[in-house]
């Protein structure tokens, strides 16, 4: 099943998360998304170390819909360089993938 993607991307809040989440869910971007969160996150950023509160999203969509999600998460996030992740699941559940597939679409199809 490796024409499905999750994604992991984070989040200031989870008003923005939501907000963001819902939309690209709504578009089809994306069939679902878990949001996580209670996120620690301990990262470089202009040569300091930063900690941050955050919230982790965890989108579902599809490799042929992937363009058109990334593309649309970057426009939307309030993040300079926002964590946009792709993992490919090694195995999922028949009904699920089938699930998934049906609810994301490709923009103009």
């Amino acid at each position: 099943m490796n024409e499905l993607l999750l994604i992991l991307s984070t989040f200031p809040d989870l008003a923005k998360a939501r907000q963001i989440g819902t939309l690209l869910v709504e578009t089809q971007l994306a069939a679902c998304v878990n949001l996580l969160p209670g996120a620690e996150s301990l990262y470089r950023w202009e040569d300091q170390v930063e900690t941050a509160s955050e919230v982790m999203a965890v989108f579902k969509t599809s490799q042929e819909v992937f363009p058109a999600f990334k593309a649309k998460l970057q426009e939307l996030h309030p993040y300079e360089v926002p964590e946009i992740v792709a993992l490919r699941p090694e195995d999922v559940a028949a009904s699920y993938a089938a699930w998934l597939l049906n609810n994301v679409a490709v923009p103009g199809r």
